[in-house]
């Protein structure tokens, strides 16, 4: 049972260090044995960018966000430019804040969740779990991120900040006053040449697949994603999959919150009904 609104801040706090404190932000305090859910942003995103879902599906849910390096407060951490190093460094962070709790325990499950870029960190990363080198999760949420064998970036949007600044105005990721204001758009430029040198570089490891289940979410009017891309997360699990397309673009988490926080809830269950 949920405690009431007004409890919420007497919930104790987990405390992020180390590694944890460094690569993962907490935006909603949780139940003490709460399940927990990994969200790994976009290409150039942050952490931040969850919050309202943090929210949304607090404190029923632990929320954990990743902060790549080379961003906001860690500017000055020297950018990753490779998928898979991304997912092995997320996945220490990552066993670090759950060590001692019911999900370590294996009482509470956790389930990651990637948008766009993040969907394959996320799958990178439970790949990695499921090998013995971390926590794997129960279940792995997929959104508006082709299939990892689909995955492509045309060598033009690297040619320059131009090429890249018009790619991510075509997406909606950022407001075009950001990267219109020159001081704005040299601080957020460097994460993003670094994420498309990444996704540039990405190469699939053939035939890999997670054993947990992948559920994919898309927007109806994604410009990146056609659904038929989004689908092809069947051929990444041996376990049981599902695609929900919603009404949206690239970024159609924000608008549809409640929509993306049942889907959450929904597999929190189907994962009870598994175990």
């Amino acid at each position: 049972m949920s405690p009431p609104a007004n409890s919420l801040t007497t919930l104790p706090a987990h405390r992020l260090t180390g590694t944890a404190a460094d690569w993962l932000r907490e935006y909603a305090p949780a139940e003490p044995d709460a399940p927990c859910l990994v969200f790994f942003p976009h290409a150039g995103g942050s952490a931040g960018f969850f919050t309202p879902l943090a929210r949304a599906l607090a404190p029923a849910v632990r929320v954990l966000a990743v902060q790549y390096p080379g961003r906001l407060e860690r500017r000055t951490h020297p950018a990753v430019h490779d998928i898979r190093e991304l997912a092995a460094r997320t996945l220490t962070a990552i066993g670090e804040a759950v060590h001692g709790t019911p999900v370590a325990q294996g009482r509470a499950p956790l389930l990651y969740f990637g948008h766009s870029m993040g969907s394959l960190v996320a799958f990178e990363t439970a790949l990695l779990g499921e090998r013995g080198h971390g926590p794997a999760p129960a279940a792995l949420l997929a959104s508006g991120g082709r299939a990892p064998a689909l995955t492509r970036v045309d060598p033009a949007i690297l040619r320059g900040d131009d090429s890249l600044v018009a790619e991510v105005l075509h997406l909606g990721g950022t407001e075009r006053a950001v990267l219109d204001d020159p001081d704005l758009r040299e601080l957020v430029l460097p994460a993003l040449r670094a994420d498309y040198r990444a996704l540039h570089d990405y190469v699939p490891e053939p035939a890999a697949r997670v054993r947990c289940p992948v559920r994919a979410l898309v927007g109806d009017r994604d410009p990146l994603v056609p659904v038929a891309d989004a689908r092809r997360w069947a051929d990444h699990t041996t376990g049981p999959f599902a695609l929900r397309v919603l009404p949206g673009d690239h970024f159609y988490l924000n608008p549809r919150l409640p929509d993306v926080a049942d889907t959450v809830r929904a597999v929190l269950a189907e994962v009870a009904e598994l175990s």
